[in-house]
């Protein structure tokens, strides 16, 4: 079975093309990645299979409701706005305290119902998100950037969290991002993307591709070799050969 699907989608936003006959599948209880260098169309890909952005060719289908539960690349807000943790995770559907107090626990942050969300810390905040995102008892969650501004132990520590709720709720979690010395350790697959797919397989064939050595350089190879041993038992995909990348 198949959760969402993009095939052979391409997105031209203003008079620029940013996506060129993008394929794409999620199943359900993996963890997929997407990597580029920036302008890569990462964000909008996202936004495209969540069917924010329209495509202008190609489609993207999604489980007959399927829920989807979306954590953004990071929230902006007003620091005189009062809005506790509990309010925030009631919006724009009331939660009842025991839903909320039952995902502030599961993400690690339990009693901080009467915190400001202007009070939290980038990594709390991050957590939060994950929160409100589980509050849908998703099948999917889609992910832009979750760890933007984390140091290196607060990304992993998200990663750690992310794989025990893959683990315990089946979801499938489909991220953007740009930690590439740590976001493979929790991939079941890689797709590195520059307005195409360059190539996608587990960690070790994506850091082995020379499409992806010519994105990111063989600096990262050495950093992914030390995960890939969890994750060389899925399906290899030839899409890491034969594609240039101009």
């Amino acid at each position: 079975m198949t959760l969402i699907e993009a095939e052979g989608v391409s997105v031209t936003l203003g008079a620029q093309s940013v996506l060129q006959d993008v394929s794409l599948k999620l199943h359900p209880g993996e963890i997929v990645t997407i990597v580029g260098p920036n302008g890569s169309g990462k964000s909008t890909l996202l936004r495209t299979l969540l069917g924010i952005v329209p495509v202008i060719s190609g489609r993207v289908t999604r489980k007959a409701g399927l829920r989807i539960g979306y954590v953004p690349q990071k929230l902006t807000l007003d620091p005189t706005l009062p809005l506790p943790v509990a309010r925030f995770l009631s919006l724009p559907r009331r939660q009842s305290r025991a839903n909320i107090a039952a995902v502030l626990a599961r993400v690690g942050l339990p009693g901080v119902e009467a915190r400001p969300m202007s009070g939290l810390s980038g990594g709390q905040m991050q957590r939060v998100l994950l929160a409100r995102a589980l509050l849908v008892k998703p099948e999917a969650i889609l992910m832009d950037e979750p760890t933007q501004g984390l140091d290196q132990p607060g990304e992993a520590a998200f990663y750690r969290l992310l794989e025990e709720v893959r683990a315990e709720t089946g979801a499938a979690v489909l991220m953007v991002s740009h930690d590439l010395h740590v976001v493979m350790a929790a991939s079941d697959r890689v797709v590195c993307l520059n307005g195409h797919v360059c190539c996608e397989g587990t960690p070790h064939v994506v850091s082995n591709a020379p499409e992806y050595r010519a994105l990111f350089g063989e600096g990262t190879r050495g950093a992914l070799a030390l995960y890939q041993h969890r994750h060389d038992h899925g399906h290899h995909h030839d899409g890491c050969e034969g594609h240039d990348h101009a």
